[in-house]
């Protein structure tokens, strides 16, 4: 029998008969039952195919990129077909991603209760227990979309119609099919860890681990504020018959995407005259605070409130809180000796309160300016002092923490989060992940003012998402209003400058199963030329042509 040799990344080495497949190689390791695929040369395989060569492998779970979407698509399954079997009639629809989760939504004529859930819960626990294989199949496109045709479910098989794949991948469990952007976990057994919470109206939110929780399951934070961003986004996206990334598709193909564009900006500058609307009714608000995750689009909407603000006839005074970072030799380390520029007490909390007391005061204050290079502040006579119409605009990661500006009244603060929720599904089972449109604005803008490539972008992307976890989403609920800085029309956009991109990233490359995925993503939509972009649109924060 011909043998051959399998290195793992540990050193360990063990022979197998040739063409072993990677689930049996994981026993013979005597690895946990928790493993979700391999990586070969960077490379995903599935632990379903067969080695065949001599090669130093790595097995990989939840706490990797492609090993979490992998078990949030097996919870989706599982859930899925569970739901079936208790409600024949009933379905799910996943539809945005929460901080830690994601919300899906039950559609049927039957209002669940917390004993529903109970039941359904119990199915899971059941398919979980008698680890089903996922049955990977390969099928022709016109079989594809005839078998979603006649199951009601066009926008998948408009989907399937408009990519150029002669084949399509779907997965079998108990006798339901479906395909998603991303592999399949080998059997049911490896999904142990996840909560359901019912937020009523048949509404829920999967809970999942990650890297960030250590692979453990955390504990759920509901954020009503963003979720009902995301539905008010949601329901107007409905009222133009928008639900579905097709959709937006044909309006590209029947050259009407102009006019879905102008009432895209056309909403989100309406967003901003009602926020500064409720700022200009209440005279107290002398600090607007203004917070967000990496490419939520914080300069532009500063920038856009400032103008609104200008109209109202007030006189904006921006401040970044970056430029009250610590001298470098006195800013904080972390765990591993290197400086910790994220978090709260990188900054000069005393200079900045300080700062901003004498400016309530009445003083005239030469405001600092922040070096990166020497890591030290400098002070170039920006001399500030507060009208009697003044109002500062703060901008910076900790914007909305309380901490940040305690000797301020509260009446005197009205804090802003930003993030780009879009509110809209590629289909029933397969949406637009936040983090994912997040990452795809910064590839860009990273590569068209830094010169950096994906894979360095991708790389930075996980300490910024560990700091984001740490020093953002735990104060979310402080805000006072949230401002959704999607615009439902922008991948298509995105897709020109982020493809070429991404195809740059070769199989040597540390993050070349992410950029893949980001490929596989992006093929479902249409391109739409830059051109038809505003040059005041956020968007131009991240393909660039502003007018600023």
């Amino acid at each position: 029998m011909e043998t051959i040799k399998i290195t793992l990344t540990n050193g360990d080495i063990k022979e197998f008969p040739k063409n072993t497949t990677y689930y049996e190689i994981s026993k013979g390791f005597n690895l946990k039952k928790d493993i979700l695929g391999v990586k070969k040369n960077n490379e995903f395989f599935g632990l379903n195919e067969k080695a065949g060569e001599d090669a130093t492998i790595s097995f990989i779970d939840l706490n990797d990129l492609t090993g979490n979407k992998i078990y949030k698509s097996g919870l989706e399954f599982i859930f899925e077909v569970a739901l079936k079997e208790v409600f024949p009639n009933l379905e799910i629809t996943y539809q945005h991603s929460v901080p830690k989760g994601f919300l899906g939504e039950i559609i049927g004529d039957h209002m669940i209760t917390q004993e529903d859930l109970a039941k359904i819960k119990g199915v899971m626990a059941r398919i979980v227990s008698e680890d089903i294989i996922f049955k990977k199949l390969n099928v022709k496109k016109k079989e594809a979309i005839m078998y979603y045709e006649q199951n009601h479910q066009e926008e998948k098989a408009l989907n399937i119609q408009n990519i150029s794949d002669k084949v399509v991948t779907l997965y079998e469990l108990n006798g339901h099919y479906n395909y998603f952007y991303s592999d399949m976990p080998y059997s049911t057994g490896s999904i142990t860890k996840y909560d359901i919470v019912y937020l009523g109206r048949n509404r829920l939110v999967f809970v999942i681990p990650s890297s960030r929780t250590n692979g453990e399951l955390p504990e759920y934070v509901h954020y009503d504020n963003i979720i009902n961003s995301f539905l008010v986004g949601k329901n107007w996206l409905e009222t133009l018959n928008m639900s579905y990334v097709t959709e937006i598709n044909k309006t590209v193909s029947e050259n009407k995407i102009k006019d879905f564009i102008k009432s895209c900006e056309l909403v989100f500058n309406l967003n901003i005259s009602n926020v500064v609307k409720e700022i200009t009714n209440n005279r107290n608000i002398k600090f607007i605070l203004i917070a967000g995750p990496s490419s939520s689009g914080k300069t532009t909407t500063c920038k856009r409130l400032s103008s609104y603000l200008m109209a109202q006839g007030y006189e904006p005074i921006k401040i970044s809180t970056d430029d009250f970072f610590l001298e470098r030799e006195e800013s904080p380390k972390d765990e591993n000796g290197n400086y910790d520029f994220e978090c709260l007490t990188a900054i000069d909390l005393k200079l900045f309160n300080d700062t901003l007391q004498k400016l309530l005061a009445g003083e005239k204050v030469n405001m600092p300016t922040f070096n990166f290079v020497a890591g030290k502040k400098e002070y170039n006579n920006n001399y500030i002092q507060l009208k009697d119409n003044s109002i500062i605009l703060i901008e910076g990661l900790h914007a909305i923490n309380d901490d940040l500006l305690p000797s301020i009244p509260s009446e005197n603060k009205y804090k802003i989060y930003l993030s780009p929720f879009i509110p809209l599904n590629i289909d029933k089972h397969n949406y637009i992940s936040t983090v994912d449109l997040r990452l795809i604005r910064r590839i860009i803008r990273d590569n068209r003012t830094r010169n950096y490539d994906v894979n360095y972008t991708i790389h930075s992307w996980q300490s910024v998402r560990n700091g984001e976890e740490k020093n953002i989403f735990p104060f979310i609920h402080q805000a006072d209003v949230i401002i959704n800085t999607a615009l439902p029309y922008e991948i298509g956009v995105e897709k020109v400058y982020a493809e070429p991109l991404l195809r740059s990233i070769s199989v040597e490359n540390d993050y070349y199963e992410e950029a893949r995925r980001l490929l596989n993503f992006l093929k479902m939509f249409y391109p739409i030329p830059g051109e038809y972009v505003n040059e005041d649109s956020i968007l131009r924060e991240f393909i660039g042509g502003s007018n600023d």
